[in-house]
């Protein structure tokens, strides 16, 4: 996959060599690739039957569907809550709080990840509600307005979030330990994070 982006930038789109490549390093065909390999490299070459690889295989996918349907769900359910108009309610709030460029942008970016469960959605929203405000005002440092946007976006992760749910499977904990430790690690990063953006603001 690291190839193909790198064959991208040097070869034109109509290259054979790029369109080989390309294919051989697309998300679809490079696991497909590594699993094969894997099953030969850790099963046949170590003297397993073509039985022993099957019945690891299999073993391993009842937690990954277990995880892959908890993330699908729970980028349905981010689905539902953008459409709906959740992310611009919140923003069209906040717009009217006459806050700092800096304080706003984390402060859109916290509610919107709360609401919706995506940092994606909250960087996006946060940063174009918060882009054309800052704009007009001066002295507000770009580089800054990113920090506290991404301090922002990473705050309250919890049930509608797909990261909480993939270290909720792995780590094999409950939804309240998950909530006592993921989510408040996330939280105090995030806040530590924007007092650092504070204190920066005050030099730059």
């Amino acid at each position: 996959m690291l190839l193909a982006t790198v064959v991208d930038l040097i070869l034109p789109e109509k290259n054979i060599t790029r369109q080989i490549i390309d294919f051989i390093g697309s998300p679809i065909i490079a696991p497909l690739i590594a699993l094969l390999f894997s099953l030969y490299s850790f099963g046949y070459a170590r003297g397993f039957s073509s039985k022993e690889p099957l019945k690891f295989t299999n073993d391993c996918l009842a937690p990954v569907a277990s995880i892959i349907l908890l993330i699908g769900a729970g980028g349905g359910f981010n689905k539902i809550l953008t459409e709906s108009g959740v992310g611009s309610a919140i923003a069209g709030f906040a717009q009217h709080a006459h806050l700092s460029p800096l304080v706003l942008a984390f402060v859109i970016a916290g509610l919107i990840r709360a609401a919706v469960g995506s940092a994606t959605v909250a960087m996006t929203t946060a940063a174009g509600i918060v882009a054309p405000i800052a704009a007009t005002m001066p002295g507000v440092s770009p580089e800054l307005l990113v920090l506290a946007t991404g301090a922002g976006s990473i705050i309250l992760s919890h049930v509608n979030d797909s990261g909480f749910w993939i270290v909720k499977e792995y780590l094999n904990l409950s939804v309240p330990e998950t909530l006592k430790t993921w989510t408040v690690m996330e939280t105090i990063l995030g806040f530590a994070s924007f007092a650092i953006v504070m204190v920066l603001s005050l030099f730059v």
